[in-house]
């Protein structure tokens, strides 16, 4: 990006559709998406999460950046692993919590647990997600853990 200040001026093209809806409603969308990729992740549907994804998308793991440019980032046997390692059953989502609204984006503040079929808690996260309207449809974009 050759102009430095374009970075920190929310695009304003081609945004039709975000201009009727009001924050109430962008919010729904978004939680909507968070539930959608969470049910793909309980289902253990790799192909179903990352259709909940946009791309590239950015993950912050500790001070880890990694950026999948693709979906298919994980590889097949990625929940066989997390049970076999950890006894993960399902994921379980404590709070959901809208931090900002601005158009195109939504970020939330989410906590959640992995547990065992007994409810049992394995570990538990608080991380930060951004949900963006891209592409003619609510994705997440990227993830802080």
């Amino acid at each position: 990006m050759s102009d430095a200040n374009a970075l920190f001026i929310p695009q304003h093209d081609d945004i039709d559709y975000i201009d009727h809806l009001d924050e109430p409603s962008m919010t729904r969308a978004a939680l909507a998406c968070i539930d959608g990729f969470t049910a793909c992740f309980n289902a253990r549907d790799l192909d179903g999460m990352d259709a909940h994804l946009h791309f590239p998308h950015v993950i912050l793991s500790g001070e880890q950046l990694v950026i999948w440019e693709r979906p298919g980032q994980l590889p097949a046997h990625f929940f066989d692993d997390l049970s076999r390692d950890t006894g993960w059953h399902h994921t379980a989502y404590q709070e959901k919590q809208v931090v900002l609204v601005s158009p195109r984006k939504v970020h939330l503040r989410v906590a959640y647990s992995r547990n065992r079929a007994d409810e049992s808690i394995i570990t538990q996260h608080r991380n930060l997600w951004v949900v963006t309207w891209q592409d003619e449809r609510w994705g997440i974009k990227q993830r802080s853990y």
